[in-house]
């Protein structure tokens, strides 16, 4: 069971990141952030919201290995631990941040949990 669980959160991880590849203002939105006059935000979305999660997904998928669903994992935990300090500090509308939080959390303590090397 752990196997499906981890290629389920894998591919959550390349589905997310083809948003932010394929469609970065729909991401934009969807996050409450808006481009400005420079194009450069939807660069960001491309590579650090979209190919960054397709890559590891992907990796994680192709390798089968603990290890690399252990590093998504990691970049979930941090990931969550980013909005977790941006909804005490910066005070987002709560019902979409605590969602989001969610969504990085809970993937970050199964693949932590059950993939890390010394489980």
């Amino acid at each position: 069971m752990s196997d499906i669980v981890n290629i389920l959160i894998a591919v959550m991880t390349i589905a997310f990141g083809g948003f932010g590849f394929f469609a970065p203002r729909f991401t934009a939105k969807t996050l409450d952030m808006a481009p400005t006059a420079s194009t450069m935000g939807l660069s960001e979305y491309r590579a650090s919201a979209g190919g960054l999660f397709v890559a590891v997904g992907l990796v994680c998928i192709a390798t089968g290995a603990g290890w690399a669903y252990a590093m998504l994992g990691v970049a979930y935990a941090g990931a969550a631990t980013g909005r977790a300090v941006s909804m005490i500090l910066d005070k987002p509308p709560q019902p979409k941040a605590l969602m989001w939080f969610a969504l990085e959390a809970f993937p970050a303590l199964w693949l932590i949990l059950v993939n890390w090397p010394d489980a």
